[in-house]
């Protein structure tokens, strides 16, 4: 049973022992019909008890429960039928004796946690995948990964095309459709997120029922984990701080119970952004001060890095088109190096970009026979284009085929970038949380200049 149900089912008891003394008061008055109807409503709501009881994992706790429930629904009969030969006080006593072993019963269940995750890109999903394994294996708990839609935003503003990725999760976890999974009826104990965007991303969107500012009303612990890691930093190195303080003052950040970050020095960064804008922030979560930051934000690590750490070269799944590109003709591998293009490197350098990935291309058309560029855009630079550089867009999905028909090297465009990770030699390309990611497994990582072709 979940505690949420508990704590119901015990509210119900306290609803039954107010109309007790409510039977108590009335029996003297000699208002037969009223206890009547009055009674029926109190079988009523034992039944109800009882069948939300048994919808849940059927113990010997909660059939001990459903039995005594059983017997007070017999005490009710008993009582209508002597209603005039009965004492309101031996009627009262009657009831209440029977109340007291079902509420003593249900005292004595056991609690189950449940735990939802709401993943919405499968390629994030490296950011969660750990603690859900986690909550996997406690026999006390439920735990439940319903991965949910999101839209494109169009150069408009306007909600574009709507993605669901429900299928590109790993074989090994279990998914639960979003539309199977209702959060105001299941009211998880916890819910764990990794977009803090709510409405305030440039490229796509979640529905509204799934923004932070909602799903904070359905549970008791909303967590919100980042789907990046970032460079290690100092709290006391500003200038870097100020290029990415926006992640630490964001909707997911601001209304989550719990937010876990990468380190104690990215926590303190998150706790001094908060201090330094607690008088604009009070207005979202009221007075608090850096005790309570101190208890709402963790640094607990990544689980981005328990993914990279985990992950076994020998288990990897490799594609057989991969493999006809990676092999040579005497069955040794080439050298693979992870190319990864980012979002930013794009919206700063745009036509530069084209070109400079242009220059990439050539020089790995002229070593293929040695190397394997195995190219994997970060998932959102198509519809970052679409939305944010549209005259761009074109060429670059002209270059993506061009790149595909090829086949000098591999294009990733798969949600596992833990795979590209474990299976290449070394790492080239923009500067991106992939790259904290790589510096972890002691390969080899090389940023490249847009500038220089």
């Amino acid at each position: 049973m979940r505690r949420c149900q508990k704590i119901q089912r015990l509210l119900d008891i306290a609803t039954l022992r107010m109309i007790h003394q409510q039977i108590k008061e009335k029996l003297p008055q000699k208002e037969y019909q009223l206890i009547l109807d009055t009674l029926a409503d109190c079988q009523e709501i034992a039944i109800r008890m009882g069948e939300g009881i048994e919808q849940t994992e059927g113990t010997d706790k909660e059939i001990e429960a459903v039995r005594f429930l059983e017997q007070y629904c017999e005490a009710l009969y008993e009582v209508s039928l002597q209603l005039e030969e009965i004492s309101a006080e031996n009627l009262y006593e009657t009831l209440e004796e029977a109340l007291r072993f079902v509420e003593e019963a249900v005292i004595r269940m056991p609690v189950r946690k449940e735990i939802v995750f709401l993943p919405y890109k499968a390629s994030m999903w490296d950011s969660l995948e750990s603690v859900y394994l986690a909550a996997a294996q406690d026999e006390n708990c439920d735990a439940y990964v319903v991965p949910i839609p999101y839209y494109d935003i169009n150069a408009d503003g306007s909600l574009g095309k709507m993605h669901y990725e429900g299928n590109e999760y790993p074989d090994n976890i279990p998914i639960t459709h979003y539309e199977e999974y209702h959060l105001e009826e299941r009211r998880p104990d916890t819910i764990y997120i990794h977009n803090p965007y709510d409405d305030r991303n440039y490229v796509t969107c979640v529905p509204e029922r799934y923004f932070s500012s909602r799903l904070v009303n359905y549970t008791e612990q909303l967590v919100y984990i980042p789907y990046f890691v970032l460079d290690e930093i100092k709290p006391d190195e500003q200038e870097k701080i100020d290029k990415m303080k926006h992640f630490c003052i964001l909707p997911g950040t601001i209304y989550a119970h719990k937010v876990i970050v990468q380190s104690e020095d990215m926590r303190q960064i998150y706790i001094n952004e908060f201090m330094r804008n607690a008088k604009w922030l009070a207005g979202y979560m009221g007075h608090f001060d850096r005790r309570q930051l101190e208890e709402k934000i963790l640094a607990l690590g990544s689980p981005k890095l328990d993914k990279v750490r985990n992950t076994d070269k020998k288990t990897l799944k490799i594609p057989e088109e991969w493999l006809q590109v990676i092999r040579k003709s005497d069955g040794t591998w080439k050298k693979i190096i992870l190319y990864n293009t980012s979002i930013n490197a794009f919206l700063e350098k745009d036509e530069q970009m084209l070109e400079k990935i242009k220059s990439v291309f050539g020089k790995f058309r002229e070593s293929q026979k040695d190397a394997v560029l195995l190219w994997r855009p970060h998932p959102l630079i198509s519809s970052t284009l679409q939305s944010l550089r549209p005259q761009i867009y074109p060429e670059y999905v002209r270059l993506v085929e061009e790149y595909r028909q090829e086949g000098f090297g591999i294009y990733d465009d798969s949600a596992d970038v833990d795979r590209a990770i474990i299976l290449s030699d070394a790492y080239y390309g923009d500067h991106s949380s992939v790259v904290q990611l790589y510096q972890d497994t002691g390969k080899p990582v090389m940023i490249q200049d847009v500038e220089v072709l």
